[in-house]
């Protein structure tokens, strides 16, 4: 079967890892698997897309108007790309996820069935600050929810997000919703030899991670907050075998994410958090990130909310104990007090959670072996591939 995913910037971050491993998995299938994006950059995307056929059209129109309408532009980008598929590269099953504006086009003049991954509604993901920015979103908020009806087949990530997309798009409610979670590729985690990471402390024996992309909505500012609570409630010397690391996907195209950068920097001088005790890592490689899980000790996960989340996935597997915000997806992936810790958004109870590291540390270590048998029975990249299959199948 002849499958191309549509996807706009096939960068680094969530929905990314997400369409890789499905473009894998369903050629693992026997699928014919393609990719058509509007943004690729071999320097900036994961390891396993060096396997696909990955095409990028229409890569010269901008991501903004002067640095307005980002969701007009890729609205206009992917349905460009829309006609260009259904007139240069047919399919017989087409995977759309984060803009749904394309999918009439693919309906129109293709006979292809269009399956929409929806992350999370994006309305939700935007301010309104102005009366124009509000008139300008109630247009685009109606063709979200109009073209997202238009698909034949709509998956979610997870139960909360089932909840979020029918609450807020009146026209889904009485859609099906197949929940898909995203998997985790553990061959390729198991496959990934060890590499020295010269930027940890040489005193660090408790490393805490927090790896999310530089924008301001994963709340990393709670992270380093916490560390700060940490700080005076620990003793010199056992702050002085701890140490932060703040890593995440940077794309220099992007603005929030060097304004975001810089942000954290200058709140983590704020909060006299020593730069000997803390290191910001830009777009770390895939065995870069993995040997941070192997070393670090727990993973902050600090978004509210979030829809799904693949890091307290990862970071289970590799035994490492999660630290998550008690809302959205991580309710659903972490299992409270067996493989981390639900805690509520703020400072002292990130830091609660940060000391049991400190003065409990074979329980926290235990906690990390329980994430990662949970990741392979839940989570695993053969169930994800096999529930997969049979949705394009519609078996």
């Amino acid at each position: 079967m002849r499958i191309t995913f549509l996807h706009p910037d096939l960068g680094i971050g969530g929905a990314e890892r997400l369409v890789v491993d499905a473009a894998v998995a369903l050629e693992r299938h026997g699928h014919q698997v393609k990719m058509i994006t509007n943004q690729y950059s071999p320097d900036h995307c994961f390891a396993e897309t060096a396997t696909l056929d990955i095409e990028t059209v229409f890569q010269w129109i901008p991501r903004a108007i002067f640095g307005r309408m980002m969701a007009l532009c890729a609205y206009v980008k992917m349905i460009l790309a829309a006609f260009y598929v259904c007139f240069c590269c047919k399919a017989d099953v087409y995977f759309v996820d984060q803009v749904s504006a394309c999918i009439p086009i693919l309906k129109w003049f293709s006979s292809g069935r269009v399956l929409f991954y929806c992350h999370f509604p994006d309305q939700l993901l935007t301010k309104r600050e102005t009366h124009l920015k509000s008139f300008y979103r109630f247009f685009i908020d109606g063709v979200e929810e109009w073209t997202t009806a238009r698909a034949d087949i709509i998956c979610v990530n997870s139960k909360f997000t089932a909840g979020i997309v029918k609450e807020t798009l009146p026209r889904l409610r009485n859609r099906q919703l197949t929940i898909l979670y995203p998997s985790l590729n553990t061959a390729f985690f198991d496959e990934c030899q060890p590499v020295e990471l010269k930027c940890l402390g040489d005193e660090a024996k408790t490393i805490f991670l927090s790896i999310n992309r530089f924008e301001r909505k994963k709340n990393v500012d709670l992270a380093l907050e916490a560390y700060a609570v940490l700080k005076s409630r620990i003793s010199e010397k056992q702050f002085a075998e701890t140490f932060l690391v703040v890593a995440g996907g940077y794309d220099r195209l992007n603005v929030e994410n060097r304004e975001h950068y810089e942000e954290l920097r200058e709140k983590a001088k704020a909060l006299h958090i020593p730069d000997e005790k803390i290191v910001f890592l830009k777009s770390p490689t895939d065995q870069e990130k993995i040997q941070l899980y192997r070393q670090a000790a727990m993973v902050l996960y600090t978004p509210h909310n979030e829809h799904f989340g693949i890091v307290p996935v990862e970071a289970m597997y590799m035994k490492t104990c999660v630290v998550a915000v008690n809302s959205g997806g991580p309710t659903e992936s972490v299992e409270d007090g067996v493989t981390g810790f639900l805690c509520e958004s703020t400072a002292e109870a990130f830091a609660n959670a940060m000391e049991k590291s400190i003065n409990d540390s074979s329980k926290v270590v235990a906690m990390g072996i329980a994430g990662h048998n949970r990741v392979k029975q839940i989570f695993g990249m053969e169930a994800f591939a096999e529930k997969l299959n049979n949705i394009v199948l519609l078996q």
